[in-house]
C-alpha cells in the first residue's frame, strides 16, 4: 500500500497530544484586535482541542503524527 501525503498547512497548525487529542490555537487573534473586548482576546490566548466532529478529517490530513 502506498504512502499518504501529509497536508502541510494542517501539520503546521495542529499538534497531537500524548493521549491522541488534537490541539490547536484559536483563530481570530491576528488582526482587528482593537475592536474585540479584552475578555475575548484573553480567551483566544489559550489553546483548545479539536471537536470530535473534525477529528477524523484532521487525522486523515495528518496521518503520521
Amino acid at each position: 500500500m502506498g504512502k499518504i501525503k501529509t497536508h502541510k498547512a494542517s501539520a503546521k497548525r495542529f499538534s497531537f497530544t500524548g493521549t491522541g487529542k488534537i490541539k490547536m490555537n484559536h483563530p481570530g487573534k491576528r488582526h482587528k484586535t482593537g475592536l474585540k473586548p479584552s475578555k475575548t482576546k484573553r480567551a483566544l490566548r489559550k489553546a483548545a482541542y479539536v471537536s470530535d466532529a473534525r477529528y477524523d478529517d484532521l487525522k486523515r490530513m495528518i496521518p503520521y503524527k
